[in-house]
């Protein structure tokens, strides 16, 4: 299976039991929730799927299972968020030895790399697998920034294909369509900048209020992309507040809350993130509550 590198991609939760062990049966309900809103892909083991504190056999699990959920209706992406060259490379082989069929990759982890280093990086995992990869530019969180200078030497290699745009700078999608054309698909990484960034001319939005809305954000983009622009915005302003949720240091607790508020998900974090308490608790379910309030009626986007 390709990737078109389009559409909604999740940044999927993992989820967990109440004594910490990998919830496969919570797991399977929200990606059924997924799968059947018209999602294009899953993405697995970023900073919502805490991947920081996964295992790495919890990781191959997940990838393993993901890929028989999922049976081959959309592609299975597992991201690469390592410390050394090696260390991301033997991760690329196992993702693929495990079945995903594509990649999203941070920079090198804690070491803040050179723009060479950064490049040598990407280029070393690229010849050393199959895998299509999507490169996570995010410097405002991982404080290295992938330039386009740096992607016009990264585009040499094909299977270097695709970029989540985190960079906050909307300007950002129309200088790589400007320069790049179709060459580098574009997908939107902040959910309070997506609409946006589809506006732009990005071709696809990695989310995380998905994992708790998912028929809502793949209508805004189905909508978007068929012209309805109204339709989509009176959508995305309901969602705004919810979306902002993602872009808070809680997200993880905040994203579950809210996929417990709608049937797809439980609470439990691994240590040392702990479930929300107090004031800020009560804030976000109340934010929730509004949202489920005020839920909006879908128009027929999967016909779109």
């Amino acid at each position: 299976m390709g990737i078109q590198w389009n559409g909604v991609m999740p940044a999927v939760t993992t989820k967990f039991t109440a004594d910490d062990k990998l919830d496969f049966n919570m797991f399977e309900v929200n990606m059924k929730a997924q799968l059947e809103a018209g999602v294009s892909g899953i993405i697995l083991g970023g900073t919502l799927g805490e991947a920081s504190t996964l295992l790495e056999e919890e990781k191959r699990e997940l990838v393993r299972h993901t890929v028989s959920i999922t049976n081959n209706k959309v592609p299975v992406i597992m991201n690469i968020a390592e410390q050394t060259t090696r260390g991301a490379i033997l991760a690329a082989n196992k993702a693929e030895e495990d079945g995903a069929k594509g990649l999203m990759m941070l920079p090198p982890m804690r070491y803040k790399a050179s723009d060479y280093e950064t490049v040598v990086y990407f280029s070393e995992v690229a010849k050393n697998t199959s895998l299509p990869i999507m490169v996570y530019n995010n410097p405002v969180d991982y404080k290295i920034e992938v330039t386009l200078d740096m992607f016009e030497e990264l585009l040499k290699y094909d299977n270097i294909q695709a970029v989540k745009e985190s960079t906050r700078d909307i300007s950002n999608v129309t200088r790589m369509i400007s320069r790049f054309g179709d060459r580098l698909k574009i997908l939107s990484g902040v959910d309070t900048l997506a609409l946006e960034s589809l506006l732009m001319g990005s071709d696809g939005w990695v989310s995380g209020l998905v994992c708790a809305f998912p028929a809502e954000t793949v209508a805004i983009f189905k909508l978007v992309k068929a012209g309805r622009i109204d339709e989509a915005l009176k959508i995305y302003r309901w969602f705004l507040p919810l979306l902002e949720l993602d872009i808070n240091s809680f997200l993880v607790q905040n994203i579950k809350l809210a996929e417990v508020a709608t049937g797809i998900g439980s609470e439990y974090v691994r240590a040392p993130r702990l479930p929300l308490q107090g004031s800020e608790r009560e804030k976000v379910l109340a934010i929730i509550a509004e949202g489920l309030r005020t839920r909006p009626t879908l128009p027929d986007y999967k016909n779109l």
